[in-house]
């Protein structure tokens, strides 16, 4: 269906506000450590945090990246994070030659 699959690196994150996650997606992207990164919600989460159920309204970003560039990313993304324990997951995924290229040709030295 889709060709020849490569394997790319998604790390997602959660922000309390919207302008919390656009600027991280402009810094990560800026800084050639993500090659897109996506902002979507606002969404709904609840969790276990101090011994008690919360929940918050939040916003989760998902960043593209290599292999290569991840721990790089990763680090970025959870120094400064207004969360004492940011959620930082990072997910090999399959996608298109096409778009695997593009994502290493953006995330590359310039």
């Amino acid at each position: 269906m889709f060709g020849t699959m490569q394997t790319i690196v998604e790390i997602r994150t959660t922000f309390g506000t919207r302008a919390d996650a656009e600027q991280c997606a402009v810094r990560l992207v800026a800084e050639r450590l993500a090659a897109c990164v996506q902002v979507e919600g606002p969404l709904q989460s609840t969790y276990r945090w101090l011994g008690e159920v919360d929940r918050a309204e939040e916003f989760r970003c998902v960043c593209k990246t290599t292999r290569e560039r991840s721990t790089a990313c990763l680090g970025a993304l959870t120094s400064g994070h207004p969360y004492q324990t940011p959620e930082a997951i990072a997910v090999e995924v399959a996608a298109s030659a096409a778009y695997a290229d593009w994502v290493r040709a953006s995330v590359a030295d310039g």
